[in-house]
């Protein structure tokens, strides 16, 4: 039975789990809530970055993302920073949605699962 790495564990949730050569990544936000939705995404794009590395992966091996949104007015500015991000020929299966963030200051949350 392969064994389960968690990364970034507290008593509620590990940032990231790695079982086998499966990475899961938590929900990923940003840390200054006061950017419009471009810099929120970069932020929390640059957090995804971070666990895929202390994972031992990258963006490249990334297979679903999930991105929620406090609204989708906001949409085409969050795609526009993903776009630039995502690498080409390598992009995920992603789904979107407009959700009820935890903290109203959040614009953008976004899960990803990747291969190792």
């Amino acid at each position: 039975m392969s064994a389960i790495t968690r990364i970034d564990q507290n008593a509620r949730r590990s940032r990231a789990s790695v079982f086998g050569d499966l990475v899961f990544l938590a929900g990923q936000v940003a840390d200054d809530k006061s950017g419009d939705i471009a810099s929120q995404t970069r932020q929390a794009l640059a957090k995804v970055d971070d666990m895929l590395g202390r994972a031992g992966t990258d963006k490249s091996r990334l297979l679903s993302v999930q991105v929620w949104l406090k609204t989708m007015a906001d949409f085409d500015g969050m795609n526009a920073v993903y776009d630039a991000w995502v690498v080409p020929g390598d992009a995920p299966t992603r789904a979107c949605g407009r959700v009820e963030l935890a903290d109203p200051g959040y614009l953008v949350e976004i899960i990803a699962i990747a291969a190792r």
